[in-house]
């Protein structure tokens, strides 16, 4: 294996990519349906969907992992690797993966594209600009915040109270110094001062209004139902109020359409929205999994981080508001991050270590419980790193086949689509020989007390759910607002199935602790925030944009 030094960027920049015209060909698209963006990216036109509307669906296979660690799972690595797996084995797949977001990217997770032989391309573009929608939904969320803030300088005729304004402006950066801020100083003529804030740009409601709707009405319907504020009386104050959803609709009528690109092996891949999974729901958007599914005959898409949260929430609330019927979990884990559950340092993670595997086991455990919770087939994929030992592989192995789990190595990041054939051929047969009886945890009508227990229960393993005193009355006000019977969005460390990042592994008998309910109308879910989880992150010590540049001709360096 000659070609293992090679970093990611190195790889994906000796590709050999077809130019977007020739894969267009290959699907079922017409030439007023796509449109160039540069050599290698396209966008598609909604009208496709709409023509495409009554051909049968393709098979939906979501993709998801244990609990992240510093280790690396390759969530997104297998995805890729599976697709293009299904392809070596005759089979017509297509990918559908989130848009990487800035601010992880400049961070401590580098670029979001797959990884080694498993990657999208061009690598460069789609974690960077790509094709500008992230910056259509910031300017989308921030002209929404200099109209409520105009409307208050202007005499505010809605009679918005200025402590309860909820909606914060975004920037696709990690930036802590703008979590709070006080706005509006300088006088008369800059506007009225109050506190406000950032958040992330994924963490918007806009991001997560994009990937749910259906199509352009339904994305203005959604966006005139964001709650932006309360009035002196406590009632809400909405986008429609303020007249703002026709100009919202407007800055993201090209940022709906789903991108169009390709993996190092040329399988189609649509790359299209991309909300934060431990805050939002985690997964690309509706319109280009639906769409996927009626240009391919097997769908691979992914969900953020965990099982806890990403497939949680797909299975929950993706899956409802598109329509969407999956026939397949495949649950990733690496030797090296279940060692980590399992007590080892990252420093320590490339030495043998059977027994720490062996108690890390119960991260794995936990999850694909879950996916049996939820009726689904799966199959757990073992995800392939170099210092893996036989001895490690076998132990996991046996480990799964003990427990009647369907499991199978994946050699992707290493060997591309070859290195994922067995697994494509046991997901294959999984889809058409086990039974589905998928449906989600909840009802919309139980109260949203029930379901957060639910899910804290059933989900993450907890025995008991605290709710604060703010929690509490919030779920009255939600309920007095007629917005009790949507599903919920749960705020969540990724690290731990507790709401403590630093439990790993699989814990027994610990309480989530509910803080804060915020509703999303336009989104169509209540965000419960739990832990301390952050809407706008911080960089680390040495961010990952450190080790970035650009050559002399004009290529990037160190995007991984």
């Amino acid at each position: 294996m000659g070609h293992e030094v090679k970093s990611d960027i190195e790889i994906a920049q000796n590709a050999k990519m077809v130019p977007i015209k020739e894969l267009v060909n290959e699907l079922n698209i017409t030439e007023n349906e796509w449109e160039p963006y540069g050599h290698y990216k396209a966008k598609l036109s909604l009208s496709l969907m709409e023509r495409l509307e009554k051909e049968e669906d393709g098979k939906v296979i979501l993709v998801t992992a244990i609990n992240p660690t510093p280790a690396g799972e390759g969530k997104s690595t297998v995805t890729v690797g599976l697709g293009q797996a299904l392809n070596k084995i005759g089979k017509n797949a297509i990918i559908a993966l989130r848009e990487p977001s800035l601010g992880p990217t400049m961070g401590i997770k580098g670029g979001a594209a797959g990884g080694g032989f498993s990657q999208v391309v061009p690598m460069e573009d789609i974690n960077l600009h790509f094709t500008g929608d992230i910056h259509a939904i910031t300017t989308a969320h921030n002209a929404l915040a200099a109209m409520i803030d105009n409307h208050i300088h202007r005499g505010n005729e809605l009679k918005i109270d200025v402590r309860k304004i909820v909606w914060k402006r975004v920037l696709d950066m990690n930036d802590r110094s703008l979590r709070n801020i006080v706005i509006g100083l300088g006088g008369s003529l800059h506007g009225v001062p109050r506190e406000d804030g950032f958040d992330i740009t994924v963490a918007s409601e806009v991001m997560a209004i994009l990937c749910l709707s259906k199509n352009l009405a339904d994305l203005k319907e959604r966006i005139s139902k964001i709650v932006v504020a309360y009035n002196l009386d406590g009632e809400p104050v909405t986008v429609r109020n303020l007249g703002a959803e026709g100009a919202m609709t407007l800055l993201l009528k090209e940022a709906i359409k789903p991108n169009l690109v390709q993996t190092l092996e040329n399988t189609p891949a649509l790359i299209h929205g991309g909300p934060f999974a431990n805050i939002a729901h985690g997964c690309n958007s509706v319109i280009a999994t639906k769409l996927a599914t009626k240009l391919g005959d097997y769908v691979v898409t992914e969900a953020g981080f965990g099982a806890d949260l990403g497939a949680e929430k797909f299975l929950n609330i993706k899956t409802r508001a598109g329509e969407i019927k999956p026939d397949l979990v495949v649950v990733v884990a690496t030797i090296r991050a279940l060692k980590m559950h399992g007590g080892v340092p990252k420093n320590k993670l490339d030495e043998e270590n059977v027994e720490a595997l062996q108690s890390g086991l119960g991260n794995l455990e936990k999850h694909v419980e879950t996916m049996k919770e939820f009726g689904l087939p799966h199959v757990v994929a073992i995800n392939r790193f170099i210092h893996d030992t036989d001895e490690e592989i076998q132990t996991l192995t046996s480990w799964c086949e003990a427990q009647g789990v369907k499991v199978e190595l994946a050699d992707v990041w290493a060997k591309g689509g070859e290195g994922g054939t067995s697994l494509a051929e046991r997901v294959v047969k999984e889809i058409e020989q086990s039974s589905n009886n998928f449906k989600p945890l909840y009802e919309l009508n139980q109260s949203l007390k029930e379901k957060i227990e639910t899910i804290a229960k059933k989900v993450y393993g907890a025995k008991d759910v605290e709710f604060s005193a703010n929690a509490l009355k919030q779920m009255e006000s939600l309920k007095e607002n007629g917005w009790d019977n949507l599903p919920v969005c749960m705020a969540k460390s990724q690290y731990s199935l507790s709401d403590d990042p630093k439990k790993l592994g699989r814990p027994k008998d610990f309480v989530i602790h509910v803080r804060e309910l915020k509703p999303s109308i336009g989104a169509g879910f209540i965000v419960v925030l739990t832990g301390n989880v952050m809407t706008m992150p911080g960089l680390p010590k040495e961010p990952a944009a450190l080790k970035m540049d650009v050559d002399g001709d004009g290529r990037g360096v160190g995007l991984f």
